[in-house]
């Protein structure tokens, strides 16, 4: 596959070029949005609805969009751009029309680098099946320079690619060296590949703390080269949890992963340790690629506290406000979410929203934009935000998603992860090591991810101390 353009000495008379795509619900949705944003910030729910609105909005929407895209990827390609338009319309596609658009070149300006082209774009099958859309002329500016290279990395725009906001995180941590990372208790194929998959990308080096001859079994089992690893031999889950807390209490490890255990067994130890506990609780922090997000999105906490109560909540948002920190995000926008934005006594929820922003702006909590309480879609989309008339710099532009409960944030987290295309990695902020959380159904690339949220955090500490 490669991306490759046509320059205007490339270009003859009679040229053609063809595009087809199947309009779906997403398509019509962003015609809607767009009017939103330009009509006053609002459109009307019943007008929005209509199904002459949206015909509306996707008669010169969509088929006008079809042409840019074209124009702009394939016929010139890259470098080229339309100098007119002029289209008749006669009808409206709907969601599931495959349309077609189609150039044909009628003329060419050797001196201004046009090109005239024919265009026209229509129902590729159904009851109207080659019903034209819309017809017309463009005059296009041919690029200036020829481009033929191999496709590179996908943007990562659609679910069906995937996303590549991960390789940053990786990039970030590779520049920081292996960092020495207790692997506790790896004792089944997905933990252990994990560790080494991650070692031999050269985010870690591993100490795997467990029963010496079980992780060479599944070692061997797997395929997997352990000479890159140190193994410090611990019989059972709770002596590798222990001994995993003493290594990282005496420096030999700065980092801790999960492997085949319990994450309360796990935090047991850590907690435990004075030298190891930090000043604020530990909470779990998610970092998520959602393919249809513009960015990031932390979620927290929905693996540890199960029913935080305001103090705990206090720590969970500034816990996560420092991973985002540590990401690269100066002033991270942090949304509070609850089923509803006002805040009402009978939706406990709201009122401990509203607490924590008041935290925030007496500057209890630090380094973020906090508000709350947000529903999701607020939260996350500017277009409903809009349209509820919702006044913030966080609505519909959240970096941060902070829930109300366990339960509430891992079915928010899953859902992204199952049904949206997302992929999911997470560290435990709050004590003096960071802890990568990892389940079986994590994915290498998922497993990489929160390997290096890990060691990013730890390299952020020990410059922290170095400092101070």
């Amino acid at each position: 596959m490669r991306v490759e353009n046509r320059p205007f000495d490339r270009i003859r008379v009679g040229d053609r070029a063809k595009l087809r795509r199947r309009i779906a619900p997403g398509d019509i949705r962003t015609f809607v949005g767009f009017a939103a944003d330009t009509n006053h910030d609002r459109v009307d729910g019943e007008m929005a609805a209509s199904p002459e609105f949206r015909a509306a909005m996707a008669e010169g929407g969509f088929c006008v969009s079809l042409i840019t895209t074209l124009v702009a990827t394939e016929f010139p390609g890259f470098g080229a751009r339309i100098g007119s338009m002029a289209l008749d319309f006669l009808g409206a596609p709907v969601i599931g029309d495959k349309v077609d658009v189609e150039f044909s070149v009628l003329a060419l300006d050797e001196a201004a680098r046009r090109v005239s082209i024919d265009c026209i774009c229509r129902k590729e099958e159904g009851e109207e099946a080659g019903g034209v859309l819309c017809k017309g002329r463009l005059e296009v500016i041919a690029p200036e320079r020829e481009i033929s290279r191999r496709f590179g990395k996908p943007a990562g725009f659609g679910a069906a690619e995937p996303p590549d906001r991960f390789d940053r995180l990786e990039e970030m941590a590779l520049s920081l060296g292996a960092v020495e990372t207790g692997v506790v208790y790896p004792i089944d194929k997905p933990s252990l590949r994990g560790a080494m998959e991650s070692a031999a990308a050269g985010l870690i080096a591993p100490v795997l703390i467990g029963p010496e001859d079980r992780i060479r079994e599944v070692a061997e089992a797997a395929g997997l080269d352990l000479s890159a690893a140190r193994i410090v031999p611990a019989p059972t889950p709770e002596i590798a949890a222990e001994t995993a807390a003493r290594l990282a209490a005496e420096g030999e490890v700065r980092v801790l992963m999960k492997g085949s255990l319990h994450t309360s067994t796990l935090l047991e130890p850590v907690i435990a340790r004075h030298d190891l506990r930090g000043q604020r609780r530990i909470s779990h922090v998610f970092v998520l690629d959602v393919p249809s997000y513009a960015r990031l999105l932390l979620v927290s906490d929905a693996a540890i506290n199960i029913r935080p109560d305001l103090d705990e909540l206090r720590d969970i948002v500034q816990n996560a406000i420092d991973l985002a920190h540590v990401l690269g995000t100066d002033v991270p926008k942090v949304a509070l979410l609850s089923a509803v934005e006002d805040v009402t006594e009978r939706i406990p929820s709201t009122v401990m929203a509203a607490a924590i922003c008041k935290m925030a702006e007496r500057g209890i909590i630090t380094g973020a934009e906090v508000d709350g309480p947000f529903a999701l879609d607020n939260a996350v989309s500017e277009q409903a935000a809009k349209i509820k008339g919702i006044q913030s710099p966080v609505a519909g532009v959240a970096d941060v998603l902070i829930v109300p409960d366990l339960v509430s944030g891992n079915i928010l987290v899953k859902d992204l992860d199952y049904l949206a295309g997302a992929e999911a990695a997470g560290v435990v902020m709050g004590a003096r090591v960071p802890i990568a959380l990892t389940s079986r159904a994590d994915s290498p690339r998922e497993r990489r991810a929160s390997a290096a949220l890990a060691c990013l955090v730890a390299a952020a500490g020990q410059a922290g101390r170095a400092t101070q």
